[in-house]
């Protein structure tokens, strides 16, 4: 196991640059998420961890040791990738065993780790059959028990359930976080998808355009996010945002009064006003909205309604726990706490309070 820094990190490909001055440190142990939209840097970021892009400027330090110049060989890493990248000529044991045999490990060293990982994994059915005699879930298992035989300081995970159906995503996010708290090893994360960031993490680092926009825990961006690209980005559905100005301690947004937490804002300041869709709720008074469609998921109940009238009307999304009686086209009143509401800037997006 090892920490992980890195120091002003840049990134070039000619004269468009890609990373721009990127700096945090991992603890020895932890499970980092980098999340983002596609284009963001992540990936490009993993790759110079594994020394598989060269850095244009700055440090990359694993276990106290500058690596910049190290092969991917020698940095005792593990990669798995979203492609999985087994040898389909190899059954699973010489798959995951391969790596030691490049390192001429001796054959007891070798089975011994193979029969470590394959327990771990539950890959012990699996271990004589090819990649092709595999499904999606269990090729990945074997990338991930390649990974685990190499007994690395660093674990690195690029996008590896993309290609996973959603049940399966799902088991997969158990098992890998359920592999973690059993190894220990650092590892970084890579992933677009939010909610893997949110279940798995220790802390997610959120990445936009190159740049770190926020580093938290799961809770801490869902709760307090630092900004309105990271309160849109964290979250699922999405937040409701609207577009308002502060008035008489209350925010004036689609011909409606918002509540407002006590001190927030400046009179006449324009704000971004923020609501988890969560936190909406209906009742007998408040915004009234125009419920547009209704999607019941069993213990939860989706409502897409329209507030304002005219050019000034804006779509928000409500979620409740159990069921409604609200029929598309009839009228709701939507109401909220005051301390749950997100309030950002409308030049700069920073949050305010």
């Amino acid at each position: 196991m090892a920490a992980v820094s890195f120091k002003n990190i840049q990134k070039a490909y000619g004269k468009v640059k890609v990373i721009h001055g990127l700096g945090f440190d991992i603890a020895d142990g932890e499970f980092v998420v980098l999340v983002g939209p596609s284009g963001c840097g992540k990936s490009t970021l993993l790759r110079m961890l594994a020394g598989l892009e060269e850095i244009t400027d700055g440090e990359i330090f694993i276990d106290g040791k500058v690596v910049n110049d190290l092969e991917s060989k020698d940095r005792d890493i593990a990669m798995v990738f979203q492609s999985y990248a087994l040898y389909p000529h190899m059954t699973v044991r010489e798959n995951m065993g391969f790596s030691l045999r490049l390192r001429k490990a001796d054959r007891s060293t070798l089975s011994e780790r193979v029969a470590k990982a394959s327990r771990i994994l539950n890959l012990d059915p699996l271990l004589d059959r090819f990649p092709r005699e595999l499904s999606g879930g269990q090729r990945q298992r074997v990338a991930m028990g390649r990974a685990i035989v190499r007994d690395p300081k660093v674990f690195l995970f690029d996008e590896p359930l993309s290609n996973l159906d959603a049940k399966l995503r799902v088991a997969m996010r158990a098992e890998i976080k359920s592999l973690h708290q059993r190894l220990k090893t650092t590892t970084v994360y890579v992933t677009h998808d939010q909610i893997e960031a949110m279940t798995m993490a220790d802390r997610i680092v959120v990445m936009h355009d190159g740049i770190v926009e926020q580093i938290g825990t799961p809770l801490e961006l869902f709760d307090k996010p630092g900004n309105l690209f990271v309160a849109q980005f964290i979250g699922s559905p999405s937040m409701n945002v609207l577009r308002g100005s502060v008035r008489g301690g209350h925010v004036e947004a689609l011909g409606a009064r918002w509540p407002l937490p006590v001190g927030v804002g400046r009179e006449g300041q324009e704000v971004h006003y923020g609501i988890r869709p969560t936190d909406l709720t209906l009742s007998d008074q408040g915004v009234p909205a125009r419920v547009v469609v209704v999607e019941p998921t069993g213990a939860e109940t989706e409502l897409l309604v329209e507030v304002g009238s005219g050019d000034a009307t804006q779509s928000l999304v409500v979620v409740m726990h159990g069921r409604t009686a609200a029929q598309p086209e009839s009228t709701v009143f939507l109401s909220l706490d005051a301390d749950k509401v997100h309030v950002f800037d409308a030049q700069g997006g920073a949050r305010l309070g």
